[in-house]
């Protein structure tokens, strides 16, 4: 059986031109904007251990916050549909990358480290299975290639 299909487009502009084009590894930066029909601009760049600006995203911060966004959405779905009432989520996530010779770099891990606030009559182990059932369903953390985790810490107000 054949589920639906979506398509995601965006628009990526090197801004980083800075005369001679890549006529040398340090003769251009690593900027860009990021964008899609009818959302604002994101400001990417490379990590400024490749050279990037450090005001600006890079890929690597997007696919950790893309990680930590998507549980985050899953989880306040499943916590709606069993009656747990979520009043705050904040999430620290930290994501793990390497550097090899013959790979170039790749993501080993995430950790996600969601805190999520309940009502006062709210089921906190409740609250807490339901990482494990968002995780489940998480469409990012489906399509990735390394181990993603949830550290998941529940208040109840």
């Amino acid at each position: 059986m054949s589920g639906k299909t979506h398509t995601y487009t965006a628009h990526i502009t090197w801004t980083g031109n800075e005369g001679t084009g890549t006529s040398a590894y340090t003769a251009y930066n690593r900027n860009h904007v990021i964008g899609a029909e009818g959302k604002p601009d994101i400001s990417g760049s490379s990590d400024p251990a490749f050279r990037g600006d450090g005001t600006r995203y890079n890929p690597e911060d997007m696919l950790v916050a893309s990680l930590s966004s998507c549980h985050m959405l899953w989880y306040l779905h499943v916590a709606a549909t069993a009656g747990v009432v979520v009043t705050a989520y904040e999430d620290r996530p930290v994501g793990t990358m390497v550097e090899d010779k013959a790979k170039g770099g790749y993501f080993t891990s995430v950790v996600l480290h969601p805190r999520v606030t309940i009502t006062a009559n709210g089921d906190a182990a409740k609250a807490q299975a339901l990482h494990e059932k968002a995780h489940h369903f998480c469409f990012i953390a489906n399509s990735v290639n390394f181990p993603v985790t949830t550290e998941p810490e529940v208040v109840v107000a």
